[in-house]
């Protein structure tokens, strides 16, 4: 009876003490839910950054393997360039100086081939200028000389005849053409040929438009030719259009390729994360505050889901008594 008359007398103090070892218990929780929190925190960033440098690895791998591929293409056609154009001035050096005797056997050809040609030139003036001489002494073969009198070039007060003296002698005199003789036909009176009636001539073939039989049937049994227009489709060039998408589809062997320099990505939708639903921008969250501030948003969203299991430690917080009997 004497103990629970004490006990009442300290009630006060109990009620004191279970007020602060709740208070200190409360304090507790809240600091390690807020080291959870960051140990948390940290561990995303640093997995984000893994995977961050994990892509920027890739993405130099794949750089690298570009540039040194266009590098190699570029180096073969500057080398293959390089060497066409050694190969041909070679060949330019090595034809002039073969060519040389060649070029100037060429030339004294080409002088001997204007030497003649300016012969040929001359000898044919010679010859048009001794037919046009040839011409007019058979023009003028009236004018030899004979034995009762001397001629005009063949004058008796020269030591000697002309020379057109001479060419008349060697050439023959120019024939005139006579004028038609009347036949006996033409010597006949004009009234005999108007009363006779000329036939006209027999033709094996008929005359007029006709054409051969053989032609005619030909055509009538030729079969139909439509035009272009018409023995197509009204559809032929969308058919076209389909066959070669349809053709070009069985030859693809990847339906999406790789376009490493497009703007595809401007026109492809944002796919959210996994653990949030905020929209794609950059946020303060993890640069300057761990914790949502504006607690009222959270209260319809659905709570914190984690990727690992939690500690062992934590999940007994509140049930297990340590050595001085405060509640852990």
């Amino acid at each position: 009876m004497a103990r629970l008359v004490k006990l009442y007398e300290q009630i006060e103090h109990v009620k004191e003490q279970y007020f602060i070892r709740n208070r200190n218990a409360e304090e507790n929780r809240q600091q390690e839910y807020a080291a959870a929190v960051k140990i948390q925190s940290w561990f995303r960033g640093c997995r984000e950054r893994a995977y961050l440098s994990y892509l920027h690895r890739n993405a130099t791998v794949i750089q690298k393997t570009w540039r040194a591929f266009s590098a190699r293409q570029y180096f073969r056609q500057k080398l293959k360039t390089a060497y066409f154009h050694m190969k041909m001035n070679f060949y330019n050096k090595m034809a002039v100086k073969a060519s040389s005797h060649r070029v100037w056997a060429m030339g004294r050809e080409l002088e001997e081939l204007a030497e003649h040609q300016k012969k040929e030139i001359e000898r044919i003036a010679m010859e048009k200028e001794e037919q046009k001489k040839y011409m007019q002494a058979q023009r003028l073969h009236f004018l030899l000389s004979t034995k009762q009198r001397p001629g005009v070039f063949n004058s008796p007060f020269r030591p000697e005849p002309d020379e057109m003296e001479l060419r008349l002698r060697t050439v023959k005199p120019l024939r005139t053409r006579s004028a038609p003789k009347e036949t006996a036909t033409n010597q006949q009176p004009s009234g005999f040929l108007s009363s006779v009636e000329r036939l006209p001539p027999i033709h094996k073939t008929p005359q007029g438009p006709f054409r051969p039989a053989a032609e005619v049937q030909r055509q009538r049994q030729r079969p139909l030719e439509p035009s272009l227009r018409v023995s197509t489709s009204i559809t032929a060039l969308e058919e076209a259009r389909e066959e070669l998408r349809q053709r070009e589809w069985r030859t693809r062997l990847i339906d999406q390729p790789f376009l490493p320099f497009s703007k595809a990505h401007r026109n492809k939708e944002y796919e959210p994360l996994l653990h949030t639903y905020s929209p794609y921008q950059q946020k303060a969250y993890g640069t300057k505050h761990f914790r949502e501030e504006n607690r009222a948003e959270l209260q319809g969203k659905k709570p914190f889901k984690t990727v690992f299991t939690t500690s062992h430690v934590f999940d007994k917080f509140g049930r297990m008594y340590s050595n001085a009997g405060k509640i852990v």
